[in-house]
């Protein structure tokens, strides 16, 4: 074959991903980070009972294609029934999935300009047109995603709340109050994935079969599960039956089914875990102070640090910080790219941080 015959719409498309990975970065600098403070990872790891439980799963049996166990361990916690959960690999797989199920081409959606990059990638795949609206005072602007939304006749809004790469928040009940002016025929993408960190109040207080949103939950930030793609989605039962006409049955490995339920089940690490994020979040804050820089509020694994100057100036500091060993990110949109974000971490990840991020500055100062 001299020619592979992609469609038009595969042709048309960079052959990118929309981020590059640390070992990526690694491998081109020929040795490791000090600190991998960059992609939102849980670097204090999952439950114990979840790693035993994916050591000693049946690696040589395919995973349950209908994830039951997980899903009614699911459905329990959350107080609903198995019938509004669909259990996929990660977040970022079930948002393929979404948009495969409602987006041809030239269908209208709408997300927030510098918004999570995957679920965009998710729409160009499919040919699907995305109009955007910018930040409000560092927060996603629900008002104007579902005033736009009408305007285009969108069938997806994307929301996430909180929201990557900010890690701003709203009070559930104010998107709910917002959601009266959702289009009739839109569906609000609602990516939850940093709720656990959140403060009370902050999910969305509706009901889980309400038709008008789909609820993305993740077990990588909080739960520690980043590398075995565990993601859920709550919805109605009739959006969630449409999920098995698309979906890849087998996706879900058998490890990762086994380390999800167990770490479902143990709420005391879990607590744990959120309280180490909270200090690493005053400790990452403290760190920004001390060298000029101001730390925004975060209801994530991260915080969001402002640089006080353009979007140069914080590649400058995030180039700096990379050069010295740190691994960090920033967003990529103005003016929130005036920032650069740092992952929560460890004791010795911080101290790390500690002692580059004086030099990076001043590197960046200098040009």
């Amino acid at each position: 074959m001299t020619e592979y015959r992609l469609t038009p719409l595969a042709k048309s498309l960079p052959a990118t991903v929309p981020f590059v990975g640390p070992e990526t970065q690694e491998r081109a600098m020929g040795r490791p980070f000090e600190a991998r403070l960059g992609a939102n990872e849980n670097v204090f790891g999952p439950s114990p009972h979840a790693i035993k439980a994916m050591a000693e799963a049946g690696h040589w049996m395919y995973g349950d294609p209908e994830s039951h166990d997980l899903r009614t361990a699911l459905a329990a916690h959350h107080g609903t029934t198995v019938d509004h959960i669909i259990v996929g690999e990660g977040i970022d797989g079930l948002l393929g999935y979404v948009v495969r199920l409602f987006v041809g081409q030239g269908d209208a959606v709408v997300t927030s300009d510098g918004a999570y990059p995957t679920f965009n990638y998710h729409v160009a795949g499919y040919g699907g047109t995305l109009h955007k609206v910018p930040y409000r005072e560092d927060h996603e602007d629900p008002t104007a995603l579902f005033a736009k939304a009408g305007e285009v006749d969108a069938k997806l809004v994307y929301l996430a709340n909180p929201d990557n790469p900010m890690g701003s928040w709203h009070r559930g009940e104010d998107i709910a109050a917002a959601m009266d002016a959702l289009p009739a025929h839109s569906l609000l993408v609602l990516d939850e994935a940093y709720v656990e960190t959140a403060p009370e109040g902050t999910a969305l207080p509706l009901a889980w079969g309400d038709p008008r949103v789909i609820r993305m939950r993740t077990f990588s930030k909080a739960y520690g599960m980043a590398g075995a793609r565990v993601g859920y989605a709550i919805a109605a039962p009739e959006l969630i039956t449409a999920f098995h006409k698309v979906r890849n049955h087998f996706g879900m490995n058998r490890s990762a089914q086994a380390g999800a339920l167990a770490a479902l089940a143990d709420q005391a690490w879990l607590t744990e875990v959120k309280d180490r994020v909270a200090q690493a979040r005053t400790r990452i804050a403290q760190i920004a102070q001390e060298n000029g820089l101001l730390p925004l509020p975060s209801a994530t694994n991260f915080v969001t640090l402002d640089c006080g100057h353009d979007g140069g100036f914080a590649k400058a500091v995030l180039d700096g910080l990379v050069a010295r060993g740190i691994f960090v990110r920033m967003p990529f949109v103005a003016p929130q790219n005036r920032c650069i974000r740092i992952s929560c971490g460890t004791d010795d990840d911080l101290n790390a941080l500690a002692a580059a991020l004086p030099d990076a500055i001043a590197a960046a100062k200098k040009g």
